[in-house]
């Protein structure tokens, strides 16, 4: 017997995050799950990466993320899978303080991957798969 696949999907934008720079969404709604693209420290208020720290991109992903997932309904506690990409490893355990304090106790399961660029000469981009309720 053949379960039945379904396909309907459901963009989701918010102006509280920043637009795409690519041909694709921030993010998309589909089977009972939110897929939140990639989010760089980028800071809405200016449109520019955060240039002093990978702290401060880490935390403004996250922000950015937040903003997505409001928009969608929904909120970090429902964050069921993350990827982090680095475009250094040195900055790991900088960045898993300040991604350890944004989840505390609901911690995701995650990727951490290094990367040789990021766009906008990122340090950090974070992206997550939330579960819908």
């Amino acid at each position: 017997m053949m379960k039945e696949v379904l396909t309907a999907k459901e963009v989701v934008n918010t102006e509280k995050a920043p637009a795409a720079i690519g041909p694709y969404v921030q993010a998309i709604k589909s089977n009972g799950f939110l897929f939140i693209s990639g989010q760089l420290g980028f800071d809405v208020a200016n449109g520019n990466v955060i240039p002093e720290t990978v702290e401060e991109q880490a935390a403004m992903s996250l922000k950015n993320l937040d903003a997505i997932m409001a928009e969608a309904g929904t909120s970090k506690k429902n964050v069921v899978k993350t990827t982090i990409f680095l475009t250094d490893m040195n900055d790991f355990a900088r960045v898993n303080e300040v991604y350890g304090e944004y989840f505390g106790e609901d911690k995701p399961a995650r990727s951490c991957v290094a990367v040789a660029a990021l766009p906008k000469d990122g340090k950090v981009e974070i992206e997550c798969i939330v579960a819908l309720a």
